[in-house]
């Protein structure tokens, strides 16, 4: 290799060593081997290549998989975007590592937009429709969004966390396509029975994922918010303006129900569990969360523990629904400790019930 190669913007799973920084990650590889250096503020692995085996480059969708066996331990890193990919390439062949290329085979660009959209619009969230006052709607659902000033210090941004398998890519604005046709996918029928079937509602009467599901104008993800220490917390938002108050009214009766927050917190983990690891895995029963707040509003939540394939210790995903005039605002959170993370997120419940509302809500 005449020139190392640097490349940014990976996370690895499993972590090199316990509890260990797996995000941000910038990978360095030279005529000695493969330097890792993970987390915010970096720690360095380096790794000579006789200690590397059965290297595999893969394109999956738009992003890159990188994979490697040390010490028995088989290591994974992920990426979006296809920047480096030729030089990656060079280096795996080089190296007697294969290539592949494969398209996700649970339909993740369909799904995200199905689930995280809950309360959401139903299985044809995915044809959104555009309002006559979209840039500001647009700009209204953006700002409704957390931002890094909400969380305490410490607290950075990342695109390839954990929730990158559930929440749709911060930034993207998504708004009506009537043309469009709905990508199918293997996930998103287990995942509408599981809801269905758990909060007790017919397909069509279900506002959620089923025919009664309504179709706000606009939608738009936060950034992940990503604290690397003591263990790996995630947190984002996705806010939807709908075009009248009476739709969002609508749609708080269904998620009023008693279950509510249950039902729907094991359905986004059911997406989360089988994007990352590429086959179906329903996921456990999940419990509700009425989370309590200063400020006035409505919100209702949910948690469930995941066990994440090749991560040793366990996590829960904790997700709650904030709603009042236009907006519809999910809270998404993957956090290694519910108890320890129920006041922050508490806390950012109260912060979107805040904006939601107005002034008002305080």
């Amino acid at each position: 290799m005449s020139e190392p190669l640097r490349s940014p913007g990976w996370a690895v799973r499993p972590s090199f060593v316990a509890h260990g920084p797996t995000a941000p990650v910038t990978l360095l590889f030279d005529d000695d081997g493969l330097t890792q250096l993970a987390g915010v503020f970096p720690v360095a692995w380096q790794t000579p290549w006789p200690e590397l085996s059965e290297l595999t480059l893969a394109r999956v969708g738009r992003g890159l998989v990188f994979g490697a066996t040390v010490a028995d331990v088989r290591y994974e890193w992920r990426r979006r975007g296809l920047d480096d990919f030729e030089e990656l390439r060079a280096v795996v062949l080089d190296h007697g590592g294969t290539l592949s290329l494969r398209r996700r085979r649970l339909g993740v660009a369909a799904t995200v937009i199905v689930v995280l959209v809950a309360s959401l619009g139903g299985v044809i969230a995915a044809l959104l429709a555009s309002g006559p006052n979209a840039v500001v709607e647009t700009s209204d659902a953006r700002s409704v969004n957390l931002s890094l000033s909400d969380l305490p210090s410490g607290w950075s941004t990342t695109s390839v966390g954990y929730l990158s398998y559930l929440v749709p890519p911060s930034g993207r604005v998504i708004t009506s396509a009537p043309t469009t046709t709905p990508v199918v996918d293997v996930v998103t029928p287990v995942v509408t029975k599981q809801f269905q079937r758990c909060l007790g509602v017919s397909a069509g009467n279900d506002r959620v994922f089923g025919g009664a599901a309504q179709l706000p104008d606009v939608q738009v993800t936060s950034p992940i918010f990503h604290l690397g220490t003591p263990y790996e917390t995630e947190v984002a938002t996705t806010s939807q303006y709908y075009r009248t108050t009476g739709m969002v009214r609508r749609d708080v009766a269904e998620m009023s129900t008693k279950n509510f927050g249950a039902c729907f917190v094991a359905s986004n983990a059911t997406i989360l569990l089988s994007e990352y690891a590429s086959q179906v895995i329903p996921s456990a029963r999940g419990i509700n969360w009425n989370p309590a707040t200063f400020a006035k509003g409505w919100a209702r939540g949910g948690v469930v523990s995941v066990d994440l394939p090749g991560v040793s210790n366990p996590y829960q995903l904790v997700v709650a629904v904030v709603a009042g005039g236009h907006y519809e605002v999910t809270l998404t959170a993957l956090v290694p400790s519910w108890q320890a993370s129920r006041r922050l997120l508490g806390q950012l419940v109260g912060v979107l019930k805040t904006r939601v509302l107005g002034g008002s809500a305080v």
